[in-house]
């Protein structure tokens, strides 16, 4: 095999994996996409041989590249840089951090995400809506909810929609965006098209935000943009979620539930929400329901997948009537 330095990043990647053996590869895959294992599987059938230095030069890679990571997490950009030098060299130091930052997009705004939700509202909200929602789509989604709810009920929706429709930024106006509400520009920044934002991002800040501001953005966004606010609200409870309902909540949803369109739902989900779902139900209709499920044979996904929204949609609809209580984070479940 060639020496690392003329591998691509795939070949890396399967060197990698077959160096770490095969459980801890086995690991690593579950946290992989379809076609991220297809390339590295398809790559590592293909990989003969491993020269013992060739193991070591992709060992030392990943080592130095995670080594950088940590510094980066740890103080920033600078602190990492400052740190690799000492320890590998200005030219080796400014070769990890440049694939390091190409390869795991670091983010900007790293001085928004430190500061406290209360000072960054004061900071932002007199900003565009599309500045705020650059800003919002790289805080965590905690920080993101916080100042979403803060902001004027004119502007939530409209801003939520920005997120929700971004896709990719350029750098130069990230570089802008940072000039104006820092007065200094990390000259480390990725300078490859960075992707933000999008549906996934704005349902996780509204699955975090309160119920009355989650409920003025979604209605909202049902009259102004009604193909997105369904995108959305599909997303913000999966089945899945029906671990995080209490006891009682999950005896009234399945009230509402056809015990045919139930068997059906559980036949592809996971057996820890099967457990949750049987201990909620009689003995005798926890047996009908596993008989159902054990005579239907092999289930279409696209039909288990229908099954288990029609539940969502049951749950939400018992939401929104306040007969059952989604527990999120902003402290609209408290009871007293």
């Amino acid at each position: 095999m060639a020496k690392a330095s003329e591998l691509s990043g795939v070949q890396k990647a399967a060197v990698l994996l077959i160096a770490l053996g095969p459980e801890k590869s086995a690991t690593i895959f579950k946290h992989l996409k379809e076609d991220e294992i297809e390339q590295l599987t398809l790559e590592i059938a293909n990989t003969r041989s491993v020269s013992p230095a060739t193991k070591e030069q992709v060992l030392n890679e990943f080592y130095e590249i995670c080594l950088a990571q940590q510094y980066i997490t740890e103080g920033g950009i600078a602190y990492a840089k400052e740190l690799l030098e000492k320890a590998l060299g200005e030219e080796k130091a400014k070769n990890v951090i440049g694939k390091l930052t190409a390869s795991l997009q670091v983010r900007p705004f790293e001085f928004v995400r430190k500061a406290d939700a209360s000072q960054m509202l004061n900071f932002i909200q007199d900003e565009h809506p599309q500045t705020i929602a650059l800003i919002l789509s790289y805080l965590s989604s905690a920080q993101a909810s916080a100042i979403i709810s803060s902001l004027p009920p004119d502007k939530q929706a409209d801003v939520a929609r920005r997120i929700a429709q971004m896709d990719r930024t350029s750098p130069d106006v990230i570089k802008e965006v940072e000039r104006v509400l820092e007065r200094k520009l990390s000259s480390l920044v990725n300078q490859d098209y960075t992707i933000v934002g999008g549906v996934d991002a704005i349902v996780a800040i509204l699955n975090t935000v309160d119920r009355g501001t989650e409920k003025h953005i979604m209605e909202t966004l049902e009259i102004e943009d009604p193909e997105l606010a369904d995108e959305i609200r599909r997303k913000m409870f999966v089945f899945e979620d029906i671990l995080s309902l209490d006891d009682k909540s999950i005896q009234r949803v399945l009230r509402e539930i056809d015990n045919n369109e139930l068997a059906v739902a559980l036949k592809g989900s996971s057996e820890e929400v099967q457990q949750v779902i049987f201990n909620n139900l009689s003995k005798r209709l926890g047996t009908m329901i596993r008989e159902d499920m054990e005579f239907m044979g092999p289930v279409r996904l696209k039909d288990v997948e229908e099954a288990q929204q029609k539940i969502v949609n049951v749950i939400r609809k018992l939401e929104d009537s306040a007969e059952i209580i989604i527990s999120r984070g902003g402290g609209d479940e408290i009871i007293v």
